[in-house]
């Protein structure tokens, strides 16, 4: 029989954690030490089993359904987090939407959903976490390597919104900091996804992009988020750490 600590790292709260990098990201900050909640939207059979992970890692677990691009939605994930795990010291803004198309045909209610969900969900989530988080908290937001590189048409939006997350991190990293709290974007390059597989129809193309050849795992995404909420990650704000194989290199 397998003993965990019943030490806690604290809190983290993972948006959109029931699959893909946001569910890699919940079984990391499990591993860490964290006691873990998810928001996710649809697929309650995935946020069951990331929930399993996390109480198999020892931890308490916590799953919310939460759609980021309702107004309020998010808050109450957050109140209910804290209320639920005691406390709340590392958010991770994961949850996106993600629409490539020509302009012509993105229409102002794609505009509003998107920058709903990739932007203005985040800011509410920092803005409600503040409420529970102590200081040294972390606040780590989920971008795109889009964001610096926008290779294909059809982009526009999406790179809009991951774009803004870097300003945001930049303000609040500012803003937060006699706190303690730290802000940062972790730009994913391709990474192998249900929506963007490793043996998709298009991935010789895009890894030809990268310098290393390949897709990265969500669990290399994760990495890099464990580290900005670990210890080590204390004086690292205001910034974007790009996870992307040298994509934008």
């Amino acid at each position: 029989m397998t003993e965990h600590s019943t030490h806690t790292a604290g809190v983290a709260l993972v948006t959109g954690g029931s699959r893909g990098i946001g569910a890699a990201t919940a079984r990391r900050l499990a591993s860490d030490g964290f006691d873990v909640a998810i928001t996710y939207v649809s697929g309650e059979d995935k946020a069951r089993e990331v929930v399993s992970a996390v109480e198999a890692a020892g931890r308490r677990a916590l799953a919310v359904r939460a759609d980021s691009g309702e107004p309020g939605a998010i808050e109450a994930a957050v109140a209910r987090t804290a209320n639920v795990l005691g406390r709340l010291d590392v958010l991770v803004n994961n949850a996106g939407e993600f629409l490539v198309a020509p302009l012509e045909n993105i229409t102002l209610d794609d505009f509003d959903r998107t920058m709903a969900v990739n932007v203005r969900a985040p800011f509410a989530a920092a803005k409600a976490a503040l409420e529970h988080m102590r200081d040294g908290g972390r606040i780590i937001n989920i971008g795109s390597n889009i964001a610096e590189r926008a290779i294909f048409p059809g982009f526009s939006l999406y790179s809009a919104s991951k774009a803004a997350l870097v300003g945001l991190a930049k303000g609040l990293g500012r803003e937060l900091g006699p706190r303690g709290i730290t802000v940062n974007v972790v730009h994913p390059g391709p990474t192998d996804t249900d929506t963007n597989p490793a043996d998709g129809p298009n991935a010789e193309t895009i890894n030809s992009f990268t310098a290393l050849g390949r897709y990265a795992s969500p669990d290399e995404i994760a990495a890099a988020v464990s580290f900005l909420a670990s210890d080590g990650g204390r004086y690292v704000t205001g910034t974007a750490i790009s996870v992307d194989g040298g994509f934008s290199a």
